[in-house]
């Protein structure tokens, strides 16, 4: 089976976030970082480039492979912020519908700017998934 592509790695979250061009954004990431960290108890850790990831557990692959995976993570990207939850989406919907303005697909959801969503809804949002690990 190949290596997923996007790997935990040793690179500085910090740096990462001191690297985000735009002041908004880059305020954002910092503002979820604590968030995160409040809500999962756990250090922050990159996953490929541009991904932060929270907790750890093993998720299955096909031909019933384990491997080790973040339980939450966010990566600031260029037009949005995505959420990677722990689940799918459809398993949030009655706190998604609270959160404000966002779009959810898969395991993820996506907003524009952090002040787009109710922070206490997003907390919420985030423990429940990190609950689920």
């Amino acid at each position: 089976m190949a290596e997923a592509k996007t790997q935990k790695n040793s690179a500085d979250v910090q740096s990462f976030f001191d690297s985000i061009e735009d002041p908004a954004r880059q305020a954002d990431a910092v503002a979820l970082d604590a968030i995160l960290t409040k809500v999962t108890k756990a250090k922050p850790v990159m996953y490929g480039e541009a991904i932060v990831g929270y907790g750890e557990h093993l998720i299955d692959y096909a031909g019933g492979v384990q491997k080790p995976w973040m339980v939450l993570g966010f990566s600031p990207r260029k037009t949005n912020t995505t959420l990677y939850l722990n689940g799918k989406v459809e398993e949030y919907s009655d706190i998604l519908a609270r959160l404000g303005k966002h779009t959810a697909k898969g395991g993820c959801v996506h907003i524009k700017k952090l002040g787009d969503v109710d922070e206490k809804v997003l907390a919420e949002l985030l423990k429940a998934s990190y609950a689920k690990k």
